[in-house]
């Protein structure tokens, strides 16, 4: 019991020591070396959500998790690729790994990173479940306003037909951004539906400080990718747009981050 408590608590902090590294080193890097250190953050994401997932409600939240970002994400993904919706016309380069459908494979890997903390950290604002789901996926849209200019400045993946386009960012068109708000509320609503039937409320609770990694790993998200645009990889706009609307979705969770006993 102490061991498998000791596992549960250790395991998440040590992927996310991992995960800030990889990304501390991203902007002091370029070429192959940025990219392998791309796909590193991304695989020690979607292995630090999906395992606290496992770890704090048990192998049926992390298939529900799976199931709706893994597996949804490369769906809508490959939907995308093949037919323009609902992101838009776009295709990947090979410097993210090998593809299936022309998705690279750690694409869904990267929905499935950011869609836990997303959906846990609303878990924390007194809201209606509704409106948690809605925090939720809009901060996860939010999270690509970042995602987006920075990948399509290294090259990753373009757009055929860019406009129109936010101001001052440029080869991306409106349309991902209202796709992305789009399947993330299905994504939220059915990953909130799932969890909920597996832990109802007055089933087991998380050990207090069990969703703190996922917590940090949310609030860090946010602040390093507004220091990175701004500071390190020259894209001011996007650190703009992104520290507003993604900021709508995190800054209001600091208020509630006292734990509740």
């Amino acid at each position: 019991m102490h061991r498998a408590l000791s596992v549960s608590r250790v395991t998440p902090w040590t992927l996310l020591g991992l995960l800030i590294l990889a990304q501390i080193c991203y902007p002091l890097t370029s070429g192959d070396t940025r990219a392998a250190f791309t796909v590193a953050t991304v695989v020690l994401g979607y292995v630090l959500s999906v395992s606290h997932a496992f770890l704090t409600r048990g192998p049926r939240a992390a298939l529900a998790l799976v199931g709706t970002a893994t597996l949804g994400g490369f769906a809508v993904e490959a939907l995308g690729v093949a037919t323009g919706f609902p992101f838009g016309t776009y295709d990947y380069s090979g410097q993210l790994g090998p593809k299936l459908l022309g998705v690279p494979l750690i694409i869904p890997l990267a929905w499935t990173w950011m869609a836990w903390p997303a959906w846990l950290a609303a878990q924390r604002l007194p809201l209606a479940r509704w409106a948690r789901v809605a925090v939720a996926a809009f901060g996860l849209a939010a999270w690509d306003i970042f995602l987006d200019p920075q990948m399509v400045a290294e090259g990753y993946w373009r757009w055929v037909s860019p406009t129109p386009a936010l101001p001052g960012l440029p080869g991306i068109p409106i349309s991902n951004y209202l796709g992305w708000l789009g399947f993330a509320l299905i994504l939220m609503t059915t990953l909130d539906h799932l969890v909920r039937r597996i832990i109802p409320p007055a089933g087991p609770s998380v050990a207090p400080d069990g969703d703190v990694p996922i917590i940090v790993l949310w609030i860090w998200t946010y602040a390093s990718s507004v220091l990175a645009h701004a500071v390190f990889l020259g894209l001011p706009a996007s650190a703009v747009w992104g520290g507003v609307l993604m900021g709508a979705a995190v800054l209001p969770l600091l208020p509630h981050l006292r734990h509740r006993s």
